[in-house]
């Protein structure tokens, strides 16, 4: 039967109570992780957000209804107790923060019953994912989950104290906007008093923070809630919130320093990690030369070759066919995987196959110098010998290549050079490699809509000797964007916003639109910045994606309360649901019956 809590007073939560402690009486409340009676003696682990503490309950230190209810408690009930803080009767143990305490009981009061859960509550749950999620109240109980949300509390409040000392002010934006079509798809919603037209959730704050720069604010930043209705992968989510931030009167080294120094401070407080600064910058050109990829991950080497020149008029015809086509060839050498069986090597074929490759040429350097390969017949024994010295071969090494177009070959080996890591196990979650990636491209070429796209959006500054290329050449303009990338991940990223009105107008010209169209769509900042504004830039962080690097976890899903799952549902509320007819009948909605 559930007690109330009859002006009991909690003192510590479990983990705060020390051997400094030992002899003073104190009062703890949590919930049972187990109990084992002993017959005269009932021993309790007794668990809350801070850890374990064993408690002992014993007669003559505790009255017999007490001691009864004790031997009757069960996984997940709720108790409150108190006692005194004794030294481990028995051995320490050392695997826990409390292992040379416990408390002998002297009261007992039970705040809430509670059924067998359908998971054991413990670190590293085997249980399904659909199952935990279904009862995320209980996981969130465990261990392990509950110092994941611990820490990203942390990166918040640190996060925010960081910036306020520099002088930046916490400003929210809104959640109810204007839809823009530019950019992954909106979730929209209906206004019951504007019949037939619809708000969009932000995807990010970027016009509002934009406009709080017209406004002389300065130095702005959120902890951003963002929705956006796109395909759920390990790392997104249907919404997600952001690090904020936008500065004026800056370029990019100075967005570049304040953010460095944000993540050394966030990196120093809650792991103990010194990053060294300043942070390596690579361009996206050389990025993706290097590393297939314009989100290196650099805690390994495996870097691509480019080996057109040295195949340029050899007899292999995917070589000299992609050559042909404006394409390019490059490889991969995997130093010492030369003894991959030929079913592993099918499998890399297949891998590269996802990637838009149409096969992958491979050859293996024998131990005696000899060669094993795909494509060996088509070439000279001097063309072969030129091009394992271009790859760095070695006897005993497995070299992969890639012919097509250039954005297909960094794809494939891109991908193909993570795998391979993965297989060799290279990829240290102890390890936190940084890199600036730097000056993307303005525009990317975009086959479905037969157009350039902004690769930012549509505000990028472009580089200024770059400016007039926007106009005559738009695909080899590069940005003032900068990405920050942590083992292979992208965590934030920024640009300089374009503040003169003809480079603006330039810019949406180039993306396709109309004056008008510029107006319809964007009117309120275009219209903002005939009042005169500040050259400003900014950039944004993708908070959970960040926690989940410092938590040295796979999923964004392990560091958010309540995540959702791939189909952008709540398996716990089993949200989204079909609504009361009255509700879209006041929005003047109907639902449309699909055939099956």
């Amino acid at each position: 039967m559930a007690e109330s809590m009859k002006g009991l007073h909690r003192t510590h939560r479990c983990a705060e109570v020390t051997t400094a402690n030992i002899g003073e009486e104190v009062t703890l409340m949590g919930w049972v992780q187990k109990n084992r009676n002993k017959g005269g003696i009932v021993f309790v682990d007794l668990r809350d957000r801070s850890g374990i503490m064993q408690l002992i309950f014993e007669n003559g230190s505790i009255d017999e209804d007490g001691f009864e209810k004790a031997g009757k408690l069960r996984s997940e009930f709720v108790i409150a107790v108190t006692g005194k803080v004794e030294a481990r009767s028995g051995a320490a143990n050392e695997n826990m923060a409390t292992g040379a305490i416990e408390i002998r009981v002297n009261s007992l009061h039970v705040l809430s019953e509670a059924e067998t859960p359908p998971f054991p509550i413990e670190e590293d749950c085997k249980t399904k994912d659909e199952i935990r999620l279904k009862y995320r109240y209980l996981d969130l109980r465990r261990p392990d989950i509950q110092s994941n949300i611990i820490m990203r509390s942390q990166v918040a409040t640190l996060t925010r104290q960081f910036l306020a000392q520099e002088g930046f002010l916490e400003i929210e934006t809104p959640m109810l906007m204007k839809s823009t079509p530019e950019g992954a798809r909106d979730y929209l919603v209906p206004s019951r008093v504007h019949p037939g037209s619809f708000y969009a959730l932000p995807q990010s704050p970027q016009i509002y923070k934009q406009l709080l720069m017209c406004s002389g604010y300065d130095r702005y930043f959120q902890l951003a809630r963002c929705f956006r209705d796109e395909d759920l992968r390990a790392d997104r989510q249907p919404e997600f919130t952001q690090i904020d931030m936008e500065l004026s009167f800056v370029d990019v080294d100075d967005v570049i320093d304040v953010n460095e120094r944000l993540l050394a401070f966030l990196f120093k407080e809650v792991l103990d990690v010194d990053v060294a600064l300043p942070i390596q910058r690579m361009t996206w050109q050389e990025a993706m030369d290097r590393f297939g990829s314009d989100k290196p991950d650099l805690r390994f080497g495996m870097e691509l070759h480019d080996v057109s020149d040295v195949v340029a008029g050899c007899g292999f015809g995917v070589f000299t066919g992609a050559l042909d086509n404006g394409g390019s060839v490059r490889g991969l050498n995997a130093e010492g995987m030369g003894d991959m069986p030929r079913k592993k090597i099918d499998k890399l074929v297949d891998f590269a196959k996802d990637f838009g490759a149409k096969g992958l040429a491979y050859l293996v350097i024998n131990e005696d110098g000899s060669y094993k390969s795909s494509f060996a017949k088509f070439m000279t024994d001097e063309q072969m010998a030129a091009l394992v010295s271009a790859m760095d071969g070695k006897p005993g090494d497995l070299l992969l290549f890639a012919a097509d177009k250039n954005k297909v070959v960094y794809d494939v080996l891109g991908n193909l050079r993570l795998e391979i890591a993965r297989q060799k196990d290279l990829l240290d979650k102890n390890e936190f490699k940084f890199v600036w990636v730097t000056e993307f491209p303005v525009f990317e070429w975009s086959d479905e809509q037969n157009r350039f796209m902004a690769m930012h959006h549509p505000f990028t500054m472009p580089m200024d000797e770059d400016i007039e290329l926007v106009e005559s050449d738009p695909g080899k303009a590069r940005a003032k964007a900068y990405d920050i990338v942590l083992n292979g991940t992208e965590i934030g990223g920024g640009s300089v916003r374009i503040h003169q009105d003809d480079v603006q107008e330039m810019m949406l010209k180039a993306l396709g639109f109309t004056h008008e169209q510029a107006y319809e769509q964007f009117g309120f900042l275009l219209n903002a910045f005939k009042y005169g504004v500040p050259p400003h830039a900014g950039l944004a962080y993708g908070l959970d994606r960040l926690v989940m690097l410092m938590a040295k976890k796979d999923s964004i899903r392990d560091v958010i309360a309540f995540p959702k799952v791939k189909d952008a549902s709540d398996l716990m509320s089993e949200a989204p649901q079909p609504v009361d007819p009255k509700q879209l009948e006041e929005l003047g909605l109907e639902i449309e019956k699909t055939e099956e």
